[in-house]
């Protein structure tokens, strides 16, 4: 159940988003075998004027950051950078110096849901890939 943010320049149409939140999604089940319906995005649009990605990179860049509780082998997170770098630069035609992909794992007892910590609950799924 990882939680997906993306920042990027305001101004991309909601297909364009859409593209590239079921690219994410689909790596994301593909080499975590994350749920299929475990969906958790947030796009933070930022204005031109507040947004400096140094010259380098074009205004597609896209800072992606991934929570998710610790358990994913070395390997598996390679195969996720590769998997989502090679989606999204065929659609919808990022390039690669574009994007940055963060991952901040976290230990399940520093998760809550309602009022029980996360090493408390049942997975329905399982994080050590």
């Amino acid at each position: 159940m990882p939680h997906v943010r993306i920042e990027m320049l305001k101004g991309k149409s909601s297909e364009y988003k859409k593209t590239i939140t079921d690219n994410i999604h689909q790596a994301l089940v593909e080499e975590f075998k994350t749920p299929e319906n475990d969906r958790y995005f947030k796009i933070i649009e930022i204005e031109k004027e507040n947004f400096d990605h140094g010259p380098r990179r074009s205004d597609d860049y896209l800072f992606i950051e991934i929570l998710l509780f610790l358990g994913r082998s070395d390997d598996a997170k390679k195969k996720l950078y590769k998997n989502i770098n090679d989606r999204l630069n065929r659609n919808p035609g990022i390039n690669s110096i574009d994007i940055i992909i963060f991952l901040n794992e976290t230990k399940l007892r520093n998760w809550g849901f309602g009022e029980q910590a996360g090493d408390e609950v049942k997975l329905s799924f399982n994080v050590n890939v």
